[in-house]
């Protein structure tokens, strides 16, 4: 079974919204395929925190309408993912896959929100956003202005 085929099945299985209507296919993918690379990020730089962790949970509700046990599941599962993921790859390929330009942009600030959220952005936190952008294809002018943005955001609070 392939990773999306396993994807689709879990979501099928496990998350409904609120109202009890199924979330399509694509929707849960984006959500698990958002949660893991946020994921990534926090653990880039091998110093896993309660305020990176925030920083996805904050993320991720912000993003997705998903009520705390369905956000609780995505985050477990995500996890897994990551522990059983052997590269970028298979998460990149799901985001060209199944993202529009402009969500690929809100993918790659949230990115930077984790890696700006302990207040110390780290050499491999930059290295793994830049990887994603460039394996997206995302612009290297849109990967730095967001840097920028979410920075002088970051800086303000």
């Amino acid at each position: 079974m392939t990773v999306i085929a396993q994807l689709k099945q879990f979501f099928k299985t496990n998350l409904t919204l609120d109202a009890g209507r199924s979330v399509p296919a694509n929707e849960h993918t984006h959500q698990l395929t958002t949660a893991a690379l946020l994921i990534e990020v926090s653990r880039a730089d091998f110093e896993l925190n309660d305020v990176e962790k925030d920083s996805i949970i904050k993320a991720l509700s912000n993003t997705f309408a998903l009520n705390t046990v369905d956000l609780d599941t995505l985050i477990t599962m995500a996890e897994e993912q990551v522990q059983h993921s052997t590269s970028l790859y298979q998460l990149t390929r799901l985001v060209n896959d199944f993202y529009s330009y402009d969500e690929k942009l809100a993918l790659i600030s949230s990115m930077w929100q984790v890696a700006f959220a302990d207040d110390n952005l780290d050499r491999y936190e930059t290295h793994l956003i830049r990887k994603v952008a460039n394996l997206t294809y995302v612009t290297h002018a849109d990967f730095i202005r967001l840097k920028h943005t979410v920075s002088a955001h970051q800086a303000s609070m």
